[in-house]
């Protein structure tokens, strides 16, 4: 993070119910393969407004690869995204490491700099707990009842909760006012 630069290294993103409603999934018959799903309301602002502040956007989901094709290219998000990092091509789910340190690398970070990243997602034994082992900034979106909001252990509290993808934006607002604090009191 250099004296010009006000953003967090990355902001990693998962998609079910953070991005996309879960709910209406309508699914390739015989396959695990999602054909089309709607957004949840706030998603597609949220989206724009972060590529439009210059954030890097790094995709972090479990699933088929054509599946995030498929749902996120229907409503022009997909490009949004500076790369993609799906369980299906990195061979493992989260909260395995690997995932994160794939969406490390994708953004061209390694795990020192994990704590310049930020990771939102809705599921508290893979976003939030994979995001916290490695110093991630966390972030737990509370907007779908489908998954558990109560942590089954402390690896699973998040570090931030918001509930729906209108309050992501000032929230990263607020966080960055707080990382250039920091990076400034670390070059002393």
């Amino acid at each position: 993070m250099g004296a010009g630069d006000n953003h967090f290294a990355a902001i990693f993103l998962d998609c079910g119910d953070t991005l996309i409603d879960e709910r209406t999934e309508e699914k390739r018959p015989g396959s695990e393969v999602v054909v089309r799903a709607d957004l949840i309301p706030g998603a597609k602002q949220m989206m724009d407004d972060l590529k439009a502040r210059g954030h890097k956007l790094i995709l972090v989901a479990d699933g088929p690869r054509q599946t995030f094709i498929n749902m996120l290219t229907h409503h022009g998000l997909w490009d949004h995204f500076d790369a993609h990092v799906i369980s299906e091509d990195v061979g493992v789910h989260k909260p395995d490491a690997r995932m994160f340190d794939a969406a490390l690398a994708a953004a061209g970070l390694t795990r020192d700099d994990a704590w310049r990243t930020v990771m939102i997602g809705n599921n508290l034994s893979r976003d939030i707990n994979g995001a916290n082992a490695l110093g991630i900034t966390s972030v737990f979106m509370s907007w779908s009842t489908l998954r558990s909001h109560v942590p089954a252990d402390l690896s699973e509290v998040p570090d931030h909760h918001i509930r729906s993808p209108s309050e992501f934006v000032g929230l990263v607002d607020h966080l960055e006012t707080a990382l250039q604090w920091r990076f400034r009191c670390a070059q002393r």
